[in-house]
């Protein structure tokens, strides 16, 4: 279970809070959508959540455990992050920058490949012709499916999305909105 308690965020020289005393309790294998306009806080309340940036004031509880005196990479970890801007590395192969996060977490090589190419599938792709390719090789659409398939690799409990399909094919999107479905 994600809780927020009191979550603040002021930027500096701004004068209103990014988000302002949020409270919300999200319980586990719960879809939760934040909707809103733009500036409202929906990405600044995500990147709280994952340690992106720290709450001026506030707790974020997650399973019990208070994670603003967590260590954040190995909170990030825990977390799958999809973001409308992708954030593939671009010096890293289609199959390396799935592969990030397993490899952070010390899964065997077989395991490791095995995923990889099943999430590549999962989003439409063929591993084959992709796996070896670098983000600046593959469409804006295809650069933000291998985002999700990132973001799924460790079977993380907890998955954030900031806009994941917004350069997806109607079809792609239907077809990783129901893979999800399926995940949850």
């Amino acid at each position: 279970m994600i809780r927020l308690e009191q979550l603040t965020k002021r930027f500096p020289g701004q004068e209103e809070s990014a988000v302002e005393e949020l409270t919300m309790d999200i319980p586990r294998g719960e879809i939760v959508i934040l909707v809103g306009p733009s500036g409202c806080g929906k990405t600044t309340t995500m990147k709280l959540i994952n340690r992106l940036i720290e709450p001026s004031s506030g707790r974020i509880v997650l399973d019990g455990e208070d994670v603003t005196r967590a260590d954040p990479d190995k909170l990030r970890r825990r977390i799958g992050y999809v973001i409308q801007q992708v954030g593939l590395f671009p010096h890293q192969t289609i199959f390396d920058n799935v592969a990030t996060v397993p490899r952070l977490l010390r899964w065997p090589d077989e395991r490791i490949r095995k995923r990889v190419e099943e999430l590549i599938e999962v989003v439409g792709l063929d591993p084959s012709r992709y796996a070896q390719r670098y983000p600046k090789e593959l469409s804006g659409g295809q650069r933000q499916r291998i985002g999700v398939a990132r973001a799924l690799a460790a079977d993380p409990p907890i998955m954030l999305m900031d806009e994941p399909f917004g350069a997806v094919d109607p079809i792609t999107r239907e077809r990783l909105q129901n893979e999800f479905l399926r995940l949850q």
